[in-house]
């Protein structure tokens, strides 16, 4: 999973993760450690046993911090996927908007994408 902010947030300079995305919006940091943190949520919703960031824990004081915890969950998220068949693909999640692992991945993708294009 090479994300293309997180691609950013490993370039940047410790400060720059301070640096609002717009004016009055949320920052790099942010940005960063929400990819990091719902990648392990929604992995955990599909059933995969990958590490996940508590919900209440900070953004991290520098870029190194989150893209090392990225990069943990994205690497466990790629050798956990790779086990899946199509069966379990189609296992049901008993959540109404994303009924299936497939279908929780597939938000998994798409909320990357959104947020990094």
């Amino acid at each position: 999973m090479d994300v293309t902010g997180i691609r950013i947030i490993s370039n940047a300079k410790n400060l720059l993760i301070r640096q609002s995305i717009l004016e009055g919006h949320s920052t790099l940091g942010w940005l960063g450690w929400n990819l990091t943190e719902t990648t392990g949520y929604c992995s955990h919703l599909a059933g995969l046993t990958v590490p996940m960031i508590g919900q209440d824990e900070p953004v991290p004081a520098t870029a190194g911090e989150i893209v090392a915890a990225y990069e943990k969950e994205a690497e466990a998220v790629k050798e956990e996927a790779a086990k899946l068949t199509d069966e379990d693909l189609l296992t049901e999640t008993g959540i109404a908007s994303l009924t299936t692992k497939g279908a929780v991945l597939r938000f998994l993708i798409d909320h990357q994408t959104h947020h990094c294009g």
